[in-house]
């Protein structure tokens, strides 16, 4: 029943189940990674900030819990104050993370077969941020309200921008609503699979080759360039495992058939590479084993 997590034998439960991000991330080169803090919940304000200078890591931050999933209290925190807000509600474990401003956000859906020393990148997924652009005529909160993504966000836009809703923008001046890549956040998942190529690959052949126990996931990352990304020259804010999509697939006008037809395959995919790692001797979860992982991951959860 537990079959995918062997997929990935480096990643607790494959990457299914509750694994840590930041377990994950201490796994990749470090040239690779932004600057990246654990934290649990009960560290106060004041020590969060004494190991910020410790690692000269400035704000803007990104924090995140460290397990979780769908952008879940993904935030950009731009001073101590709001930082203090945020450890105070946060009831698990979360990441100070270094916030990355590069233009470029992708997703790159790499997998390897255990017995093979080349893999396959399957999927680019290219981010483009909720945004609205301003006609000189509409106040923000009509132009968020005639976006069909941004209206979905409003209940927690129009909390956000309280302060700017009656603003008119300038003809073709635009304004980031959100700045986190997530799909459920209004971010638009364009197709990127034009940029696959021999290079691209080897590029994360050798990435992979240095992740022990990795073989199948996506990455969450951002570079300068097209170029950039094709060498390598990329931060990896996150590393997903068995539970990752290649999500591409959710490109404005996708086929319904060709999204199926892609997700069957990469399952597939997944249960392939689990049996092999199975029977190179990793072990499949048990079904005791799996629910008492679950039943924890749902208290973290709470």
């Amino acid at each position: 029943m537990f079959f995918f997590t062997a997929s990935n034998p480096g990643i607790e439960n494959g990457g299914l189940l509750g694994e840590s991000k930041y377990k994950i991330l201490n796994k990749i080169p470090a040239s690779l990674v932004p600057k990246t803090l654990y934290f649990s919940p009960e560290t106060s304000v004041d020590a969060i900030l004494e190991r910020m200078a410790d690692a000269s890591l400035s704000f803007p931050i990104i924090c995140k819990p460290d397990i979780g999933e769908r952008g879940w209290r993904v935030e950009k925190i731009m001073d101590s104050s709001v930082l203090a807000i945020y450890s105070n509600r946060s009831t698990t474990s979360f990441l100070v993370q270094e916030y990355v401003d590069l233009p470029v956000e992708a997703g790159i859906f790499y997998y390897r077969y255990p017995q093979e020393t080349r893999g396959t990148v399957s999927s680019v997924v290219l981010k483009e941020m909720l945004r609205v652009t301003g006609n000189g005529k509409d106040s923000l909160k009509t132009l968020i309200l005639a976006n069909d993504r941004a209206k979905l966000q409003w209940a927690t836009l129009c909390i956000k921008f309280k302060d700017e809703l009656d603003l008119i923008l300038k003809l073709g001046e635009e304004k980031e609503l959100v700045n986190i890549g997530n799909h459920c956040k209004g971010t638009k998942f364009l197709n990127g699979n034009y940029l696959i190529c021999d290079g691209l690959e080897r590029t994360f052949d050798n990435i992979c080759s240095q992740i022990d126990g990795f073989f199948y996931g996506r990455f969450d990352l951002r570079a300068a360039s097209f170029e950039d990304l094709k060498i390598g020259k990329v931060k990896v804010m996150e590393l997903n495992g068995a539970g990752a999509e290649p999500s591409h697939i959710y490109h404005p006008g996708f086929s319904l058939k060709e999204g199926y037809r892609v997700l069957f395959h990469h399952w597939k995919v997944l249960y392939e590479i689990s049996k092999a790692n199975h029977k190179l001797g990793v072990p499949y979860l048990s079904v005791r084993q799996g629910w008492s992982e679950y039943k924890r991951i749902k208290a973290i959860g709470r």
